[in-house]
């Protein structure tokens, strides 16, 4: 007996320092990703706290937290075994902030001005429901079919779609949602907000108000080699800065997203590691610097603000979204646009038709042009905040196609040869978990040519 309980005491001891070096320290971002997400999907898309931890939080480690809400103060706090408690509150038409025990929730603050898009219009142009429209060359028992097939059945957790909504010739030919969700229902894009942030970016240009071939505006950079990164550098996620993006551990970008209070400002100290324009790789922390130098282009916090929903979200109708933001006022631009999944294909719409909406030319055709084209040394793979099918990703896909893509498999593709919009909204990434290049096939071979 005396043995075992020896035995039993060492395992005990050794479990708790394996806890304490490989999870402990990932505590606080934990709570922090927890909390943040209980009170945007609560206090956004009036999911249940049920709902939300077995359809958002039911991911390794996340599952750890325990969480509450409070509808009364509007915020939701997580805990991990009681640990690193974190807090994020809600405040209507900014969305859900995650806090420090620093911050003062008493301090004012401002709201982006909103017009709603009132026309009358059908969607996708407009807000009213669609009409039905029959296209001769479309198979829709076989489109049917590819969207069915992209959905899990009997509550299964293979695929884990939430949405789908195909757009043709600018008509809505197919949509379909999980259990829980319509159309709705606000649903997090993840990091197809670096494409909102792109193209805030191209409003500016088309008005002559910045050149991204001029070096970043960033006085902290003018006495060392950084003094030279372009805007367009930082749109090309080219600019050479250090940066480590691996959500599977502490790494820079879950340290910005769940710990930082100016998130743009995180990239921006970071030192040069290369060269401008010879070393692609992914950063949404230079998406958030690129958000921070957008706000400098602006007298007031108020203007800026207000441009990016009057040069781009309510002008194409796209009500529904709500753009968070980090504790020192900055959009996170990376990361935190929600939105409807019909919304977020209105967004594709846009790109789809060359920066045109219905008539009137937000976007130059130019910046879609740039927008769309390859990176130096991404190999095919990545334009200016878009990724790109030129390398030939997917397979059975043409490769004009570009997409906004995010976090667990969301998607806006964008297919100019097929005059076609495909959006898939869910809680699983490419193979084994959802068959990216499949989904798009099924879809793409339901229209004759």
């Amino acid at each position: 007996m005396k043995k075992f309980l020896k035995v039993l005491v060492l395992a005990l001891v050794l479990a708790f320092l394996y806890f304490g070096f490989t999870t402990y320290p990932k505590l606080d971002l934990i709570s922090g990703f927890s909390a943040k997400s209980v009170a945007s999907g609560h206090f956004m898309d009036h999911r249940s706290l049920d709902l939300i931890q077995k359809t958002d939080n039911d991911i390794h480690l996340l599952d750890l937290a325990t969480n509450t809400i409070d509808d009364v103060g509007k915020f939701a706090t997580s805990a991990v075994y009681g640990l690193k408690e974190r807090k994020a509150i809600y405040r209507d038409g900014l969305g859900a902030l995650l806090i420090n025990d620093d911050y003062d929730i008493s301090k004012p603050y401002l709201l982006p001005k909103r017009t709603k898009l009132v026309n009358n219009l059908p969607f996708p142009y407009g807000n009213n429901e669609p009409k039905d429209t029959a296209f001769a060359n479309v198979d829709y028992t076989k489109l049917k079919k590819a969207i069915d097939d992209s959905f899990d059945k009997n509550g299964g957790k293979a695929k884990r779609t939430r949405a789908v909504v195909v757009l043709y010739k600018d008509k809505l030919i197919g949509e379909k949602y999980d259990t829980g969700f319509n159309k709705d229902s606000k649903i997090l894009g993840w990091s197809m907000t670096k494409s909102i942030t792109s193209s805030a970016f191209g409003v500016l240009a088309k008005q002559g108000k910045i050149d991204i071939y001029k070096p970043a505006p960033i006085k902290e950079w003018q006495n060392d080699e950084r003094k030279n990164i372009t805007v367009n550098d930082l749109l090309h996620m080219n600019s050479g800065l250090e940066w480590e993006e691996n959500y599977s551990t502490i790494c820079d970008a879950t340290q910005m997203l769940f710990q930082s209070e100016d998130m743009g400002k995180v990239q921006m100290d970071k030192p040069a590691k290369f060269k401008p324009n010879t070393h692609w790789y992914y950063s949404s922390g230079t998406t958030n610097l690129l958000s921070r130098i957008l706000r400098g282009q602006f007298k007031t916090q108020q203007e800026y603000l207000d441009f990016w929903y009057s040069a781009v979200i309510d002008k194409i109708g796209m009500n529904s979204m709500i753009v968070e933001q980090d504790m020192s006022g900055t959009f996170v631009g990376s990361s935190y646009g929600w939105a409807t999944p019909r919304d977020w294909s209105k967004f594709g719409l846009l790109y789809l038709h060359k920066g045109n909406w219905n008539g009137e030319q937000i976007l130059d055709e130019s910046w879609v042009k740039y927008t769309a084209t390859p990176t130096n040394t991404s190999e095919g793979k990545y334009g200016a905040q878009f990724w790109l099918n030129a390398g030939g990703k997917f397979p059975d896909v043409p490769k004009d196609m570009f997409y906004c893509s995010g976090y667990q498999g969301q998607m806006v593709a964008i297919i100019p040869s097929l005059d076609m919009v495909i959006v898939r909204m869910g809680v699983k990434e490419e193979k084994p978990g959802f068959d990216f290049n499949g989904f798009l096939k099924g879809i793409i071979s339901s229209v004759k040519k």
